[in-house]
């Protein structure tokens, strides 16, 4: 087992990574820009180093700087956590050619998986549904509209690399394609440097369902159930549960069963997420994330694995303590992502935490890395906190959700609770009566 782990994060995950360590008798260091100098994950890590100063690109995206400080703190390992070079092909191929271990899917896996266009061909590949689509790159407008005219109308049209929501624009008609192709790249090649697209059937009330697969290096592969995680804005999600209340016990097993036989397929190790869209009793594969998620807490929650565990576990060599047979789903899950934002205009909100109560009690879990007097800066996501929340059942868990809302006290700063509050009491979340774009529409977005 390694007896050093540098974290190359920040905030709550960073935090969530450096608890996992501490519990397996691990040290730890962070790493942080001068911006986060007195970030909680500085604070409680083992040691500490700067890395830069606080734009990203000069800091948590600067991959020198990233191995200069695991060679000069005698790091074993080095994980990433999610955004940033989590999925940064170049950077998991450096961590290892340097001699550190990187805690995470092969170099290989990350880039296979990494395009869209590839992922989906390789979904095809070994047999995992996928949307109607292009071949291929979308080059311009002329094979846009030969694409289109075997799909047909409307279509969504995505950015090849990169996520997150940016890249994608939907076209409804012949009329509205070139506009929506043209914004798509141009939005493409600002966020990811890449302007390539692809053009997919784009359907009108899917569910976004997506399984979690844990995989050795020794051929073992579980997956750890499904989560629901239709609630978005904008792309983006806001609130996920597990298990999702739309599906039942076989097409669970038949989705489950299909992403561990690619994840073998393909021989990919550690952790993964195979990411659906879910209309009329139907999954069609979109993309996977190689990488740990934001919304892992709800699949702990519900099957009682620490996954950032396992991670470290395979990635030291370690085989799965278990098999899929061992895996015991007990009760439902809802994260609600609370940012640091306006929660009617969502316009962000860094500043100066006053007051601040967490709530607790059974069943409630908060991954933040708050405290009273931290200054949220404006250089990062929004996101602040994941609050957690388990009951025996989703009526249990959803009343349990509102009492924990209403005790959640962050002063000082705007942020989203109010928000999930009008959420989590809404007839159609209630009965579990929501897709992709139910969100948009409650909160008038365009």
């Amino acid at each position: 087992m390694f007896d050093k782990i540098l974290v190359a994060n920040r905030g709550e995950i960073a935090l969530r990574i450096h608890r996992a360590c501490r519990e397996m008798g691990i040290r730890t260091v962070a790493v942080h820009s001068t911006a986060d100098v007195n970030a909680m994950h500085v604070r409680l890590a083992d040691e500490s180093i700067c890395i830069g100063p606080p734009p990203a690109t000069d800091s948590y995206l600067n991959i020198q700087a990233m191995l200069t400080a695991a060679i000069i703190t005698n790091a074993d390992a080095i994980h990433p956590g999610y955004g940033f070079l989590s999925e940064n092909a170049d950077f998991a191929a450096k961590v290892e050619e340097h001699g550190f271990a990187f805690i995470g899917p092969s170099p290989d896996h990350i880039r296979l998986m990494g395009d869209k266009i590839t992922a989906r061909q390789t979904a095809v590949e070994v047999g995992i549904p996928v949307v109607p689509g292009s071949d291929g790159v979308v080059a311009d407008l002329d094979e846009a509209k030969v694409a289109v005219e075997s799909i047909g109308f409307p279509v969504l049209i995505k950015a090849s690399a990169g996520g997150g929501g940016r890249g994608m624009k939907v076209a409804q008609s012949a009329k509205e394609l070139p506009d929506a192709l043209d914004d798509a790249k141009r939005e493409a090649l600002a966020y990811f440097g890449n302007a390539d697209v692809y053009i997919e059937k784009f359907l009108a009330h899917p569910r976004h369902i997506e399984v979690q697969i844990l995989a050795d290096n020794h051929g073992n592969v579980v997956y750890l159930g499904e989560r629901d995680c239709s609630l978005q804005r904008r792309h983006q999600k806001v609130l996920e549960e597990a298990p999702s209340p739309a599906l039942n016990q076989a097409e669970r097993h038949e989705i489950g069963a299909i992403a561990v036989a690619a994840a073998k397929k393909i021989g990919y190790r550690n952790v993964g997420t195979m990411e659906f869209l879910y209309e009329n009793g139907k999954f069609y594969f979109i993309e996977m994330n190689t990488r740990l998620q934001v919304e892992h807490p709800v699949t702990e929650m519900i099957c009682s694995l620490d996954i950032v565990r396992e991670m470290i576990r395979i990635a030291a060599g370690a085989p799965l303590g278990f098999q899929q047979k061992d895996i015991r789903f007990s009760g439902h899950a809802i994260e609600c992502r609370i940012n640091a934002e306006n929660p009617v205009t969502f316009m962000p909100s860094p500043g100066r935490v006053g007051d601040y109560h967490a709530p607790g009690g059974l069943g409630v879990r908060v991954d933040s890395a708050l405290y009273s007097g931290y200054t949220v800066p404006p250089h990062y996501d929004s996101m602040i906190s994941k609050l957690i929340v388990h009951g025996t059942n989703r009526n249990e868990c959803l009343m349990r959700l509102r009492r924990a809302l209403d005790e959640y006290v962050i002063d000082g700063i705007e942020t989203t609770i109010p928000l999930h509050q009008r959420l989590v009491t809404d007839t159609d979340f209630v009965n579990g009566d929501y897709d992709v774009n139910w969100l948009e529409k409650q909160v008038g977005d365009e």
